[in-house]
């Protein structure tokens, strides 16, 4: 991908990009920007095409930023750019953002791709999408380790009364180190459940090994010999997950453990019910087991 102003900067007469695009050699995207020998892009192709559409300072941002740090999916048609000083219309396309504030710590780039940091993505972020999903970016930030608290802090007290920063300010109190390592929402789901009934919170995909067989448990109160399993119809409805869960259950059983699954219907829709379960269930104690004979 090149612009018009990149092509001017490498010395080219502009005068003569006419003359390369009949010739096949430069295929227009948007106005003043082209792909260089073909026009079949890459979803990297469209978003640096987009980014230099809209000058040599702008940056890839919001959620499409947030895309390419694999913070979350976006499955849009348009593409988010910021572009500090751009007036005018932007190009077909393109969600431009004019915003003069970006610094430099605020800047970064990915494979290539002039785009916001982290930090400054959360925050964009935080200004178009729901508190829950912003969590999960955060969360996800985590996983990736790329989150920086300190750098989010910073930009969190020098962005003053900006639009998404009182969501993102309440989005990393509300964060918890263990949602870094739940798997997948209904996980997430289960531990803001927790917190929400006031239930103790558990051990996250805690590995044990019963039988002389390596399992993890989703969730674990060892004291309680207490483990749920969080289940979706995706990954555990399977034929052979079905007969692999009760053959793993049956181990934890006869190991003193009891086994609780619950569903994305369960968390989501019966609270109270699953609550009360777990309630009754973590203030029991273990029983020893009597040796036979």
């Amino acid at each position: 991908m090149i612009a018009v102003w990149q092509l001017v900067e490498m010395g080219l007469d502009p005068r003569l990009v006419d003359k390369r695009v009949v010739a096949g050699r430069l295929h227009p995207i948007y106005q003043g920007v082209y792909a260089v020998g073909h026009a079949r892009l890459s979803q990297d192709g469209h978003r640096m095409s987009a980014t230099i559409a809209c000058g040599p300072r702008a940056v890839l941002s919001h959620r499409s930023a947030a895309a390419l740090w694999k913070l979350r999916s976006d499955s849009r048609n348009r593409i988010d750019v910021t572009a500090p000083g751009r007036r005018g219309r932007s190009p077909a396309g393109i969600d431009a953002h004019r915003d003069g504030s970006l610094r430099p710590v605020d800047r970064a780039e990915v494979r290539g791709i002039p785009c916001t940091s982290v930090a400054r993505t959360l925050l964009d972020l935080a200004a178009v999408v729901s508190p829950r999903q912003l969590r999960n970016a955060v969360t996800q930030a985590e996983v990736e380790r790329i989150f920086d608290l300190a750098a989010v802090r910073e930009l969190i007290k020098r962005s003053g009364r900006r639009r998404g920063v009182a969501r993102l300010r309440q989005a990393i109190a509300e964060h918890d180190p263990r949602d870094e390592r739940a798997r997948g929402e209904l996980e997430r789901m289960f531990l803001a459940f927790c917190r929400q009934a006031g239930l103790p919170l558990p051990g996250v995909n805690v590995p044990l090994v019963v039988d002389g067989v390596q399992v993890e448990a989703d969730f674990l109160w060892r004291d309680a010999r207490l483990i749920v399993e969080s289940d979706d119809r995706y990954s555990h409805l399977t034929v052979t997950a079905f007969e692999k869960d009760r053959r793993r259950d049956q181990r934890l059983k006869l190991a003193g453990w009891d086994v609780v699954r619950c569903t994305w219907r369960q968390v989501r829709d019966d609270p109270d019910e699953l609550a009360r379960t777990l309630r009754i269930l973590l203030s029991r104690r273990p029983i020893p087991l009597v040796p036979s004979g």
